[in-house]
Order: C-alpha cells, then structure tokens, then sequence
C-alpha cells in the first residue's frame, strides 16, 4: 500500500517531520511518500494561505508520477480536501477531521491546541463543515505561529501544554488533538502533563486511510464528489493535461 502524505506549506523541514511521524505508526508493508508542494507559503495561517495550499496540494498530488492507494491532506482546517475527491478515485482524508474523529472515540468531549488565534475560526469551520462539533468543547490557540515550532521548541511544548491543561480543567475537554501537522512528536510530552488521550492529527490519518484502502472503500461519486467537467483551464500551474482528460 502507498500512501501520499502532502504538506499544505513550503517548509520541507516540516514535511519530513510529517513523514516521519506517519512512517512511525503505518503497519508493515505501507510505504509513506510525503510531498512538498511547489509553490505557496512556508507556513499556513490564514485563509489567503489556506486558499493557495488547496491549489498547490491539488497540483503536487495531480503531478505525482506513480500510483498510489490513498492520500492524507496534512494542513490543520485547511482548505482542499473536497477538490482531492473530486480530482481521485482513492479515499482523501484531511488531518482535522482524522483528528476530531478519532478522539470521539475516547472522550466524551475534546477541544483542539492549535497555533495562532487567527487558525481558531477555520479549525472551527472545517470542524462543523464535517459535522463534528457536537462534542467540540474548544479551540485553543497556543500564540506561537507554525514556524515557530521547530524553531523553538520548548517555548512550544510550554505554550500547547498550558492550553491542553486549560482545555482539560475548564472547558472540561477529556481528549486533546494537536490541531498542526508541525505538533507531530508533541502526544507524549502533552499526555504527560495533562493525563488525557491525545491525538495527532497525522497518525490518526495513517491509520484512517490504511483501514479505507483495506475495505475497499473510496469517495462516492454519484453527486456532491463526482469528477470535474472536463473544461479548458486557462493558467493552471503543472497538471491541467491530467485533470483535464
């Protein structure tokens, strides 16, 4: 089985932290192909970033030469993920909604630790676009932007450990997801210090789109995914010959 994993900005540090973390928990005989995409922002944290990563990840994964069995959208409330189903004919699962899903499996209610507070309102939104706010108890911004997590780390722990533990204390949250795909490698420091289940977004995608490829199982395409109207697309970057076939 090959599964895609696409970073939603340029920063290719942050794409191999990804791929690592994907790589550590994909049961053996997957193979992880992490991806770059080659034009956008070195971090996301807006919706103008936001807008051009769904552009960019759309051309990177239409470009890739190989064959592959499922691809893993890793932006955190990212724009994208819907023009991948209507683009691929194999399941597409984004970070956010992994993350969400999974942890209402182990809590009765769970908040999200994100980056900035500017990300909160499009975490929110992809979250209710998914239907999975109903046991959201909150979104919480660390302060630190995303690159700011590998360029100080420990400032980083302290800030995202001290929102989970708020989470958890008053807005009574039993689960945490990391809500970036750069806080991959974060779960155990968080658990440590808070004593709840915490789920990463990337890993919980791994194992997501591994169990949809094992049972066969795809996007429907009979309405709101069916593929694109084959149409001139004037300007598209490296992919348009394929997406318009």
């Amino acid at each position: 089985m090959r599964i895609l994993i696409v970073n939603v900005n340029t920063t290719a540090s942050m794409t191999r932290a990804i791929g690592d973390s994907a790589r550590a928990v994909a049961s053996p005989g997957t193979e992880i192909i992490e991806l770059t995409p080659d034009f956008g922002a070195d971090s996301c944290e807006g919706n103008f970033e936001s807008y051009l990563a769904a552009l960019a990840v759309m051309d990177k994964v239409m470009s890739y030469p190989e064959p592959f069995d499922a691809v893993i959208q890793a932006g955190y409330g990212e724009h994208g993920r819907e023009g991948l189903q209507e683009l691929l004919e194999v399941p597409v699962v984004d970070i956010t909604e992994a993350a969400a899903s999974t942890a209402q499996f182990l809590g009765h209610k769970y908040s999200v630790v994100t980056t900035l507070d500017r990300t909160v309102p499009l975490i929110e939104d992809r979250l209710k676009l998914a239907g999975l706010t109903d046991r959201l108890a909150s979104v919480r911004a660390s302060g630190l932007g995303v690159l700011e997590l590998e360029s100080d780390p420990a400032r980083a722990v302290e800030a995202i450990v001290q929102q989970s533990k708020i989470a958890v204390e008053q807005d009574k949250a039993e689960v945490i997801c990391l809500g970036c795909g750069g806080m991959a490698e974060l779960e155990e420091q968080v658990r440590a210090a808070t004593g709840v289940p915490i789920v990463d977004g990337v890993r919980a995608a791994v194992t997501i789109a591994e169990s949809l490829v094992r049972l066969g199982l795809s996007t429907s395409k009979v309405r709101t995914y069916a593929p694109p109207r084959p149409k001139v697309l004037t300007g598209w970057p490296l992919s348009s010959a394929l997406i318009t076939k």
